[in-house]
């Protein structure tokens, strides 16, 4: 049977294998129907799944419950339509780890197309875990609002 790739592009493709496994965000890759098809090990480290528990599984595995809906409306409609508005914005959004605490997730998304189709045939997702960094602005605007409170009533900041 002949080779897809030849010698080169078989090496580059193992080095990109490589690279995605390894990277410091997590890579996750889903197919059309939102069926996990890769998770790099930071992905286990931001969500708890080991690769071998996530991939085959549903996204549903690290979205909210109040969340779903909404998240396969956009997903499906990003599938049908080929368009994204998100490919180069950063997403926060919340995620659930495995042991059921919350999460925020920063990340991007890129549609992934076979060679010469514009139809995506899956989504990728490079994320990282922005939970402290969310907790730590959700306190500081509290207490900005505290102390806009404050001047508004008269009081002298502390």
């Amino acid at each position: 049977m002949a080779h897809l790739f030849s010698e080169p592009e078989r090496l580059a493709d193992t080095d990109f294998a490589q690279l995605a496994r390894g990277l410091a965000d997590g890579l996750v890759i889903a197919d059309g129907e939102g069926t996990i098809t890769f998770w790099n090990d930071a992905a286990t480290r931001i969500f708890g799944w080991s690769a071998t528990e996530a991939v085959g599984g549903s996204l549903d595995l690290i979205i909210p419950q109040r969340l779903r809906d909404r998240h396969w409306t956009g997903y499906r409609r990003v599938m049908a339509t080929g368009e994204t508005h998100y490919g180069d914005t950063l997403l926060e959004v919340p995620a659930l780890h495995r042991d059921g605490r919350p999460l925020s997730i920063a990340f991007t998304v890129t549609l992934l197309r076979h060679p010469g189709s514009d139809e995506p045939f899956a989504i990728a997702a490079v994320l990282r875990d922005d939970t402290e960094r969310w907790q730590e602005r959700r306190e500081l605007r509290r207490r900005i609002g505290q102390l806009e409170g404050d001047l508004s009533a008269g009081a002298q900041p502390t």
